[in-house]
């Protein structure tokens, strides 16, 4: 077929010549992007059970930042999310600087270990939790503990899940680490610390923000593993949101729900832009 042929010049995935890679690309961006498009498009629907367009309204803003529940539960959410990546972030970028710096016995098993909450059905994870906080007594005690400490054992439960995901990131940045340059600093009389806060870290920083970003959008919508270790009293906002659709979809749904859509967007922004490397004044 004559769209299979290159032109001269051309590369295999030279998209602009492309017709194939065009339709592709078109095709992922409906997949993706569309649902996305239209919850946010129905979150200002008049319509009371948000599923046909009635018309234009902000209302639903309104109801939803008046509903007292669905505010907790978003707040929930928030806490959670922050909490668990700050406690991941530092505990996976530790587990990461173990894993590529020394060498100790049984460590390739110790990496197999590391892999399982990343491969395992997350049901299994939440229910393993469920078992570990009830035999404990953490299900109990938690409960009567003030907020936002009520929310422990989520917090626990997340950074379980999160953090590995967080070595994995950050190791994968160690990997491309030039020894020469720590070897230089030494050189130069720095300390260990010295080389480690100067050379290492801002050698991780892309690592550590990927890392992070992606344990905050792993707990901000993480509903099984939720589901399985709150307590009654505790909601978080993909726990509230499934309760609330089996009764329907609501256009005070739709309207939290791109709320949700935006922190999660300029998380995003944020992150893109604390990785951009900082630009150089001229001489």
């Amino acid at each position: 077929m004559s769209w299979q042929r290159l032109k001269p010049g051309q590369g295999p995935l030279d998209y602009g010549n492309r017709l194939l890679l065009k339709i592709l690309f078109a095709a992922i961006f409906f997949m993706l992007y569309v649902p996305i498009l239209t919850l946010i498009a129905f979150s200002f629907n008049t319509d009371k059970r948000g599923v046909v367009w009635r018309g234009f309204t902000l209302q639903n803003y309104e109801k939803g930042w008046n509903n007292a529940a669905l505010i907790e539960a978003l707040t929930n959410s928030i806490v959670i999310a922050l909490f668990a990546t700050l406690i991941s972030t530092i505990i996976g970028a530790l587990v990461a600087l173990l894993l590529w710096r020394f060498r100790f016995p049984l460590k390739t098993a110790y990496e197999g270990f590391m892999a399982l909450p990343i491969v395992i059905p997350e049901i299994c994870m939440g229910v393993a939790l469920l078992l570990f906080f009830a035999n404990t007594g953490m299900m109990e005690t938690v409960v009567s503990w003030v907020w936002p400490f009520n929310l422990a054992n989520i917090i626990i439960a997340h950074v379980a899940f999160c953090f590995p995901f967080v070595t994995v990131v950050v190791r994968s940045r160690l990997v491309g680490f030039n020894r020469q340059l720590e070897e230089a600093s030494k050189d130069l009389g720095a300390s260990e610390w010295q080389t480690f806060w100067n050379v290492i870290v801002p050698f991780m920083k892309p690592g550590l923000i990927a890392g992070a970003l992606l344990a905050f959008t792993l707990s901000l919508d993480d509903f099984v593993i939720t589901f399985f270790t709150s307590g009654p009293e505790t909601v978080t906002f993909p726990v509230k949101v499934y309760s609330l659709v089996r009764r329907g979809v609501s256009p005070e749904i739709n309207a939290a729900s791109t709320v949700l859509i935006v922190i999660t967007v300029v998380a995003t922004i944020l992150a893109m832009k604390l990785q951009a490397p900082a630009k150089q004044g001229k001489g």
